[in-house]
């Protein structure tokens, strides 16, 4: 993308506040930027498929995506990853060099930067400085994966709905806001912790009725935090750190 272009400067800003990014010299963002192209994609059209995971790389920059794994004989879908503004994808292709069975689907009209494999390596040869925001950015995906194993194995599905909650929950202010899922249907939800709608449904229903959580407008709200943090200590050390 060149200086010149109308859409320099907010994704300039962008790669400024991410977490890939947001550790380098200005000078040095700059020079990646110079070799992104930037793409936009419409709610619910297919970013990547499978096979084209040892391409390019990809940083969002506005709207939200998700990478599933999907199961062929039954169609039913698990989502690995939700991604937000500053999230790239697909790291473990990267890393590899091979292909990866998931695909990532828009879910909002989404805006994103994307460069060859290529581009990245010579980066991170040429600019240690780029592992500072990358391998903590490795670090975090891997808990998060690390994280959900154990879930899917250890805990029952209310539990594990309300980690989710609180995960994407804004904490340390007097309002806290649910980011990310706030909107998302309860199909969508199920398909992040390996259950199904009418299961999270009912537990829903179950939280609203203790005025845990609210339902405004078609927005989720997490009404009392330590009441969602009470129910997820009930299984301790399970807890997210």
């Amino acid at each position: 993308m060149k200086p010149d272009s109308p859409f320099y400067a907010h994704t300039l800003k962008a790669l400024r506040q991410s977490e890939l990014f947001g550790r380098l010299d200005e000078a040095v963002i700059q020079e990646m930027l110079l070799s992104f192209l930037r793409e936009t994609w419409p709610k619910k059209s297919i970013v990547m498929q499978p096979e084209q995971t040892t391409r390019r790389f990809y940083v969002v920059i506005s709207g939200r995506a998700k990478m599933t794994r999907v199961n062929p004989d039954t169609g039913r879908e698990f989502t690995i990853f939700l991604l937000g503004a500053g999230d790239g994808f697909d790291v473990v292709s990267l890393l590899d060099g091979k292909k990866h069975n998931v695909s990532v689907t828009a879910m909002d009209d989404i805006e994103v930067l994307t460069a060859p494999f290529d581009t990245i390596h010579e980066w991170i040869e040429r600019h240690p400085s780029f592992n500072r925001g990358f391998l903590p950015y490795i670090g975090k995906l891997i808990r998060q994966l690390t994280s959900l194993a154990s879930d899917l194995a250890l805990l029952d599905t209310g539990t594990r709905l309300a980690k989710l909650l609180l995960r994407h929950t804004t904490q340390g202010s007097p309002h806290p806001r649910l980011r990310l899922i706030n909107d998302l249907s309860h199909e969508e939800l199920a398909g992040m912790i390996g259950s199904v709608r009418v299961v999270v449904s009912r537990y829903l229903q179950g939280l609203k009725k203790e005025g845990i959580v609210v339902a405004r407008r078609g927005q989720l709200e997490v009404n009392r935090l330590q009441a969602l943090v009470e129910r997820i200590e009930k299984h301790p050390g399970f807890k997210d750190k």
